[in-house]
Formats: C-alpha cells, structure tokens, sequence
C-alpha cells in the first residue's frame, strides 16, 4: 500500500510544476498602456500659417471687396490688391511686386505707387508673395525619423561584428574575384542637396505667382505692363523676365533692389542683358545701395543699344511722406521719358 505523500513535499512538488509556465504567462500579457503609447504613431501637427497669409487676410477685412483679386499660381491661390486708372483711357498696368516681409500694401513704395500710380493713369496690380525662403518651416531631413536612425545604428553594428581580416569575394561589391575593383555598369547618381532644392521651390513658388499677376494683367490686352520690385521683389522681377521672357513685357523697375540670401545670379548679371528698357531708383546716401547700384551701371555700360536709366534719390527717415513722393514723382517721370512700347519706340 503506497504511502501517502506528506504535506511539505506535496506543496514542493506544487510549485516546482509551476515554474515554468512564468516565462509563458509573461510573453501572453497584454501590453501595458505606456507600451501603447510608445508604439502609437504621434498625431501630425498641422501647417502653420504663413505671415504672408496672415497679412493677407488683414487686407481683405480692411480694404473695399472691388479691390480684391483672388489669383491662382499652381495649387496656391493668394491675394492680389487692383486700382483702375482715374483717366479716360490707362496707359497701362504696374505690376508691383513687395520684397521680403512686406504685403500687397506694404506703406514703403508698394503702398504709395499702388494709390498714386492710378492718378497718372496707370492701372497698378499689387502682389503677394510667400514668406521668404529662410523663414519657412525646417525641412524634414534635418529631424531623422526614428527608423532610419535605427537602420543606421544596425549597419554600423553590422559592419562592426565583421573580423578585420576578412578578404573580399567575388559577391562583394567592388571587389572581384582577382581583388581588382569591380566595374560598375552605372553609378548612383548624388543625393540631391537638399538646401538647393528648397531654393528651387521656393523660386517656382514666387515665378508663378508673378506669372498669375502678367495672365491677370494681359486679360485686358492694356497698351504695356510693366513689372516694379521693390527691394528683394526687384530681384524677383527681373529673374522672371530673365528666365520666362514674356514678350509682352518691355520695362522693369527697380527701387531699392536688394538680393534675397542664398539666391543667384547677382543682379549686375542680370539686368543689364535683358532686352527691354530698365530704371533703377536707389538711395545714394545708404552705402550699399549706392555701391550694389554702383555694379549694375557698371555692368550695362559693357552692354550695347540698352535702355538703362539709374535715378538716385535722397532717403529721409525722418519725413517719410515727402520720401514716398519723391519715389513716385521720380517713377512717374521715367514713364513719361523711357517708357519702351511694344513696336520699340520710346
């Protein structure tokens, strides 16, 4: 008759049978919350706004609706601030296009052109343009996503598990069987750089929005459009007539021009080759406007037959009105002397 087991070894046997079911009770349990979270994709943050759409927005509560253009340049549409001429019959339109932080109003030459210009008998179109390009949102690639930070890590752990003295085979990219290099029958092209191709976009961006503001302007076929940069936006006419040349544009104003950072070419290599009639109104007291002004006229005088004009002007910060009307009377007279038709003649 077998012995009954006693107590102790009963509840020994008991547990040592259990043991081994922990590690599978561990693998089998859910995930935790904070497991959860770790492993749920974050939510996207939306778009911010640009300041130039905000700065848009407070024109169109604050000016009349009759002035208002809504343009489209590819999948953007932005705002486009119009004035007919106060005369009979408009000479034409200025397009006027702002520089760097500024709006289709901005009170710095756009502005005061903008409402100044009609009484001459100019129809004015003012733009607006994208923020500038260095105060757009960080490109991706400069935050990595996790996993390609990983697979990076796990390569470079890969490479280091490998002995020292391993020789190449004949499946090892370059290297072939004999140990000479392997030919390849084509190489990978370079990454692209990724600060050029911001450039780049950037640059499509404004184009077309000055390409929506010639097609708005041409609806009604006026006797001449001319195109008026002020500050950096003069750089961004003038490579629009330099890279599109439209041929129903024949002058280009330049006031205050600046060069936007990082942007190429310079204007010097620009403007004085364009086929068309330029004025180039700077200030002659602010040093690098009179010495980048200074390059621009040395640079048409080595191009023949060109219509270039350069007005300097007298800059008064502390009497900005009579500063803006000097810039208009002095614009006003360039149309009336240098103005280049379509036939040519002035």
């Amino acid at each position: 008759m077998p012995r009954p087991a006693s107590p102790p070894r009963l509840a020994l046997s008991l547990v040592l049978s259990l043991l081994p079911l922990a590690p599978g009770w561990a693998e089998d349990a859910p995930a935790t919350p904070a497991a959860a979270e770790k492993t749920a994709p974050s939510p996207s943050r939306p778009a911010l706004e640009e300041r130039s759409q905000a700065d848009a927005g407070n024109l169109q509560r604050q000016l009349p609706d009759k002035q208002q253009q809504t343009l489209q340049a590819g999948q953007e549409s932005f705002l486009a601030l119009w004035l007919p001429a106060n005369a009979p019959e408009a000479e034409g339109v200025v397009i006027l296009v702002p520089g760097d932080g500024e709006n289709a109003d901005w009170p710095v030459a756009v502005g005061p052109l903008r409402h100044k210009l009609p009484d001459a008998g100019w129809q004015t179109l003012s733009l607006t343009l994208p923020d500038p390009q260095d105060s757009l949102a960080a490109p991706a690639e400069q935050n990595p996503e996790p996993a390609a930070a990983n697979s990076a890590a796990d390569a470079s752990g890969e490479k280091n598990t490998k002995g020292a003295d391993a020789t190449p085979t004949p499946e090892t990219p370059g290297a072939s069987a004999g140990g000479e290099p392997a030919a390849t029958s084509s190489e990978a092209p370079p990454a692209p750089d990724p600060a050029i191709e911001r450039r780049k976009a950037y640059a499509d961006r404004v184009l077309a929005r000055i390409q929506a503001g010639v097609d708005f302007a041409l609806q009604n076929k006026p006797k001449s459009v001319i195109l008026l940069g002020h500050g950096t936006g003069a750089y961004w006419a003038a490579r629009f007539l330099a890279e599109r040349e439209p041929s129903e544009i024949h002058n280009l104003l330049l006031v205050a021009a600046e060069m936007p950072r990082e942007f190429r070419p310079p204007l010097e290599d620009m403007v004085p080759r364009l086929q068309l009639a330029a004025g180039d109104f700077y200030y002659k007291d602010r040093r690098d406007d009179r010495d980048a002004a200074h390059l621009r006229l040395q640079a048409s005088k080595r191009e023949r037959g060109k219509t270039y004009v350069q007005v300097g002007m007298n800059a008064l910060p502390a009497d900005p009105a009579t500063e803006q009307e000097q810039l208009y009377r002095r614009v006003r007279g360039w149309l009336s002397l240098h103005l280049q038709q379509a036939g040519g003649a002035n």
